[in-house]
């Protein structure tokens, strides 16, 4: 069936849905689902188009997070997280964010695709050919596509930047100027490589001649990452991390992302009646707010890699634990809050198809552009997560060779009755957690429809770009009563404006008991759901 549109942004449908933050990457995702592939297939033809449609926010040289469930709830993880160069640099001080030294852990993304691939064959009886997911971003890549303002937007916030960047000029300043919006950007490098790993596999991408060339081109720009370091990375299967939620169970991955964050704070949430309290009230942005502090504190004091550092998850989301969370929690007071906020940006897509089946999928580079290093002639931009490492070598999370970085990113599912109801992600850092608890709330605890929970104001407890205090920003359409109220418990508030993009870029899919499927994406962003 075709989608019903019920407001602007909010698809409904029996048939399938897909959500992303670029409307032909959602385009290329409904595409596979109408020739009959599944959600997997979907969601690995919209990350390849988003390579190409919003390379400032994702691409091959990222990672990438997979939350998967077929109809029935089987739920399982995919972890592609690159890991740490084996000759790693001595940093005298913090990591470089930017620049050849930040580009020094592998690439998962493509990897990820892979196992989700094979995945979705082995176990969903997937037929659709691997080389034609590539189809329209290999398409876009050649003939090119409308720069969007996003695009423009961060390559003149990075403009006294990105002069230092190896290769970056070259790719993204065709002819040596800035586009503008709604000229037509053509990657042909990026096409090439997209071809490759098309024509012959993911793993060219590590161990073939287009690794060589990413390999070769890394190592000229200064990166201390080898050929070998890309040989050895791969996405990882991992068993999932699971909280109860009003009758129903929440769903994410395992350090070293973040994932048992957003848990903990839904688990603090889970002790309180949340539907009691008037949404959008003072006392529910307190509540909020309050559990976010307790689960940021947690985080910070356990979460890396669990090969490297002992992380008590089990402990961190026992409720035992979590009972003391919420207990410490003050109706009248906030706690204050002088932690260090981490910054980074991602994509958010997902599908679902007409069995029901699920994938909730998160892709990054980390800070937009990256490391702002261009992998030789390949036309890849390079992450920089390894500047999320420490270098203090009493840090659970230093950098150490062959180590994977801390990750904000966390994708999830809501189960009920054991079955997929909500697939949910967002971009942000340290803002996703604080982005999903409100868009959580408001889908379970208030029944609000995918697009409705995605518009309504929310916060972002940290710094942001253009503030560097530590307080707490409020959307402006909270409203002054609510503002003063919360700096009355001793909040130190710092108003945004209505509807700004420092609130994160979240997608949200319902799946109701009777098989309807509605989604949207942030109402913030460029983003689009589309159904069947």
């Amino acid at each position: 069936m075709q989608t019903t549109l019920l407001a602007a942004g909010l698809a409904r449908s029996r048939a399938g849905m897909v959500t992303s933050p670029h409307a032909l990457a959602s385009e290329a995702g409904r595409e596979v689902l109408r020739a009959g592939g599944n959600a997997i297939e979907a969601v690995i033809a919209i990350g390849a188009t988003l390579s190409v449609t919003y390379p400032h926010f994702t691409g091959l040289g990222g990672d990438a997070f997979w939350v998967i469930a077929d109809g029935a709830g089987d739920v399982r993880t995919l972890s592609g997280i690159g890991q740490a160069a084996a000759a790693p640099p001595v940093f005298d001080g913090e990591i470089p964010a930017r620049g050849p030294a930040a580009a020094l852990t592998t690439a998962a993304t493509v990897d990820s695709w892979n196992r989700a691939y094979r995945l979705s064959r082995d176990n969903w009886g997937g037929t659709t050919s691997w080389q034609s997911l590539f189809h329209r971003a290999i398409e876009h890549a050649e003939a090119g596509l409308p720069v969007t303002p996003s695009h423009r937007f961060w390559l003149d916030f990075r403009a006294g930047q990105w002069h230092d960047w190896p290769g970056f000029a070259r790719v993204f300043l065709p002819e040596g100027r800035m586009p503008e919006v709604g000229e037509r950007f053509r990657q042909p490098q990026l096409a090439r490589s997209l071809r490759r790993i098309a024509e012959q596999g993911a793993r060219d991408f590590y161990e073939g001649e287009l690794a060589e060339r990413i390999a070769k081109g890394l190592r000229e720009a200064g990166s201390p990452l080898r050929a070998a370091d890309l040989a050895a990375t791969r996405a990882r299967e991992e068993s999932p991390l699971t909280v109860p939620y009003r009758g129903g169970e929440l769903v994410s991955l395992r350090p070293p992302t973040q994932g048992v964050t957003t848990l903990q704070i839904m688990g603090i949430l889970d002790r309180f009646d949340v539907g009691a309290i008037a949404e959008g009230s003072a006392d529910y942005y307190h509540l909020l707010v309050e559990a976010v502090k307790r689960a940021f504190i947690e985080r910070d004091r356990h979460v890396a890699d669990p090969e490297f550092a002992d992380v008590p998850v089990q402990g961190m989301l026992s409720a035992t634990h979590l009972d003391a969370l919420a207990a410490a929690i003050r109706p009248d007071r906030a706690l204050p809050w002088p932690h260090r906020f981490r910054t980074g940006d991602t994509v958010y897509l997902g599908a679902v198809d007409r069995d029901g089946r699920c994938a909730s999928v998160l892709q990054t580079i980390y800070f937009d552009w990256g490391s702002g290093v261009v992998a030789g002639d390949t036309g890849i931009l390079w992450h920089n997560r390894g500047a999320a490492f420490r270098t203090d070598p009493r840090h659970h999370n230093v950098l150490r060779p062959g180590k994977r970085p801390f990750h904000t990113l966390n994708p999830g599912l809501y189960l009920r009755a054991g079955r997929p109801r909500l697939l949910y992600g967002t971009q942000g850092a340290d803002g996703q957690p604080q982005t999903l608890a409100a868009v959580l709330t408001r889908m379970i605890d208030y029944d609000m429809d995918p697009l409705a929970a995605l518009s309504r104001p929310r916060f972002l407890l940290g710094r942001t770009f253009s503030d560097s205090r530590d307080t707490l920003k409020l959307e402006a359409d909270v409203g002054d009563a609510v503002m003063r109220d919360l700096a009355a418990r001793g909040h130190e508030l710092s108003p945004i404006p209505a509807q700004s993009p420092l609130a994160g870029h979240p997608g949200a899919i319902r799946i109701d008991a009777g098989g309807t499927i509605e989604g949207a994406h942030d109402p913030r962003s460029d983003g689009l759901a589309l159904g069947c």
